[in-house]
């Protein structure tokens, strides 16, 4: 036998269990808000900007061929800069703060599309020392590609730097918070229809209809404790009267 559910019952499922949905999103919000702003380390960037042009020496005009082959090497300098012949100088002017692989794990470099602009990032807990790291690693770029290459065609276009009151860029605890208010809301709407499913008791009339397909044909109405126990002692007090009269 097939079974329809209407969205009445859907709504009085919800209904039913409203407050349990709104303690485990409650939960959840608290949860993530707690690590958020208070179990996890909070990660500054800083960033730096590299211009790949021509070589210096060439003539001040750029053609179409000149800017290909800049846009081609700068793959070649992505490599580069996040190699340990420039991470060890690094790490070098770092008074050995880091090593080279934990420099590695630090720094992304990203490139525009069509673009001869290199984006260098620096994460770390102190942004101070993220945008130091940033600027060394720029400068020891620059200075090393004269010799690994032969060119001398990396400009520095804006260093980096710490700005008052700089955000973290993670974690965002309101975004987490979003997030796990919409988890939340999930898992209570979810774990309430998973109770009411499991849930084969009968508590109405209407239950009984639907778990036996038969019709009802009377109810016996409950009395409260209270009226059942004044009741032979209002019958006795009237049979008192009765036989006095």
């Amino acid at each position: 036998m097939e079974e329809t559910i209407s969205l009445k019952e859907l709504f009085g499922t919800l209904k039913k269990r409203i407050m349990m949905i709104i303690v485990i999103t409650l939960v959840a919000v608290s949860i993530s808000g707690a690590v958020s702003f208070f179990v996890i380390t909070p990660i500054y960037q800083s960033s730096t900007q590299l211009l790949v042009n021509q070589e210096k020496s060439e003539q001040p005009n750029l053609n179409v061929s000149d800017i290909q082959a800049n846009l081609q090497l700068i793959n070649t300098y992505n490599v580069i800069i996040k190699s340990p012949v420039i991470l060890d100088k690094v790490a070098e002017q770092m008074d050995g703060a880091f090593t080279t692989g934990e420099l590695n794990s630090k720094i992304t470099v990203q490139t525009e599309r069509d673009s001869q602009v290199v984006n260098l990032s620096v994460q770390d807990p102190d942004p101070y020392v993220a945008a130091e790291i940033a600027n060394k690693t720029a400068a020891v770029f620059q200075e090393e590609i004269v010799n690994l290459m032969s060119v001398d065609n990396v400009s520095i276009l804006a260093p980096a730097e710490v700005s008052p009151g700089q955000s973290p860029v993670s974690p965002q605890p309101f975004l987490n918070m979003a997030i796990a208010l919409v988890v939340g809301l999930m898992v209570g709407v979810g774990v309430a229809f998973l109770l009411e499913y499991l849930d084969n008791t009968i508590k109405t009339e209407q239950d009984i209809e639907k778990t036996l397909a038969l019709p009802l044909l009377g109810v016996i109405g409950t009395m409260d404790q209270q009226i059942t126990r004044e009741a032979p002692a209002r019958s006795s007090r009237s049979a008192h009267v009765r036989s006095e009269s």
